[in-house]
């Protein structure tokens, strides 16, 4: 059973964050549910993934040590959500390939930075699979 109903990252802007988004989720076979001007709501048949503008009026903070996972099919996928990341104005933050100081032994990932600092994962026999 997966205990998160959702996650969500704040971003200074929706407009922007989907520039970035919209690619890189397609190619792991999410999409946008919903939008507006404060949020951009991502998944397959239910929203797992949220971009949010804080509602508090603060600005948003990215975490030192935080990151989001994404489960790939394949390494295909890992390296094609690399490369629409970067594409889209990510900047990448470990390329894909083997991590072999994961807990398995036949982890593929790589991760990118978001426009916005967030630390993004696409990975391939990771922890849930």
């Amino acid at each position: 059973m997966n205990i998160l109903d959702h996650i969500s990252l704040g971003v200074t802007s929706i407009d922007d964050a989907r520039r970035f988004y919209d690619p890189a989720m397609e190619v792991l076979g999410l999409s946008c549910l919903a939008a507006n001007n404060a949020f951009a709501a991502y998944g397959k048949d239910a929203v797992q993934f949220l971009l949010m503008v804080p509602t508090d009026g603060a600005a948003y903070t990215q975490g030192n040590g935080t990151h989001v996972a994404f489960r790939a099919d394949n390494q295909a996928t890992v390296e094609a959500f690399h490369t629409a990341a970067i594409t889209a104005g990510g900047v990448c933050a470990g390329a894909p390939g083997p991590r072999p100081d994961y807990p398995a032994s036949d982890v593929f990932a790589a991760f990118v930075r978001d426009p916005f600092g967030h630390k993004l994962e696409a990975i391939h026999n990771g922890f849930a699979a």
